[in-house]
């Protein structure tokens, strides 16, 4: 005897709403992967990574490689997602100023692509539909010597790194006028399984009994990385420029011996310097702390660095990733 569904049961499917789908590119990288967690509460999230699979339960993956801008566009025309937020980048600046061909690529042309089968619609499924567009951006692109920034702030990038993020800022303003440009600030929180921040080398370093040496005169509005994935959902509602900073503007070494004490390291091998004392590839802007008062007031809460150190050693005690 054949089981059918009853009435009941085929009303409530039919009245259960379709998710919209949201593709989140970099899905294997630090912000990517919580964003791909945090997105799964309300959307069906499709996720991009290049060659390290991560394990993301409920997210289908996408094996692409951003490099190939003809199989990027049709590929993505096809897909036709309701929104992209696009966070792959090459997001270290030392690397960009190496590397300044791969970092024009995945950093400027990639996102041209991207901007352009969003904005313009492309062919296929998503023909004539402008698909809601956020473009992960950074505080590099400012010189460091007039914060705090805003949106309204004009940018003078010192860095590679910051210049090809101005120009892909400029592109997606051409492209995808009611896009979103999200210019984070320093990320902080739990590794994901394929990715780390800066902290994990930090509490690396402390936990062999090394000294850190950090900078006092180099100053961030860092932002613990749930909230930013929180931040970057919420800016789907609107469109233009978005800072998305945390509370506090913090040097460095403040940080460090914030994250020693947390984590119960030894606030002694924390050593301070100057930005001078170190050789670098890129140079470093001095203070890009930003005002993040528009994204205040759309509902972006970030916390305070203390809790979200907490949070992060929640995590490492859990066995979370």
């Amino acid at each position: 005897m054949e089981n059918h569904p009853s009435n009941a049961t085929r009303s409530a499917v039919a009245a259960s709403p379709v998710r919209r789908r949201l593709l989140v590119t970099g899905a294997s990288g630090f912000l990517g992967w919580h964003l791909c967690r945090a997105a799964q509460a309300t959307w069906q999230v499709e996720g991009t990574y290049h060659r390290h699979l991560p394990p993301l339960p409920g997210v289908t993956l996408h094996a692409i490689d951003l490099n190939d801008l003809r199989r990027v566009a049709s590929w993505l025309s096809e897909l036709a997602p309701d929104a992209v937020i696009h966070t792959a980048a090459l997001s270290q600046p030392n690397r960009c100023e190496q590397a300044p061909d791969l970092s024009y690529a995945i950093n400027v042309e990639a996102t041209r692509v991207l901007a352009q089968v969003c904005g313009a619609s492309g062919t296929g499924r998503s023909a004539n539909r402008n698909i809601p567009f956020v473009f992960t951006s950074t505080d590099q692109v400012f010189d460091g010597q007039a914060p705090p920034y805003s949106e309204a702030s004009i940018p003078n990038p010192i860095s590679l790194y910051g210049r090809h993020k101005v120009e892909a800022e400029t592109l997606i303003q051409a492209l995808h006028p009611s896009a979103v440009v999200c210019r984070m600030p320093l990320l902080y929180g739990p590794p994901s399984p394929r990715a780390e921040c800066f902290l994990q080398g930090f509490v690396r370093t402390l936990e062999a009994g090394q000294p850190l040496h950090l900078f006092t005169d180099e100053f961030r509005t860092p932002a613990y990385v749930e909230d930013a994935a929180t931040g970057l959902l919420l800016a789907l509602e609107t469109t233009g420029l978005l800072h998305l900073g945390g509370p506090e503007r913090l040097s460095r070494y403040d940080f460090g011996r914030r994250m020693a004490e947390v984590f119960g390291l030894k606030q002694d091998l924390i050593m301070p310097c100057k930005q001078a004392d170190v050789a670098m590839p890129a140079a470093r802007p001095p203070d890009v702390s930003t005002n993040s008062e528009r994204a205040f007031a759309l509902g972006y809460c970030p916390r305070g660095v203390i809790a979200g150190l907490k949070a992060t050693q929640t995590w490492r005690h859990d066995g979370a990733v």
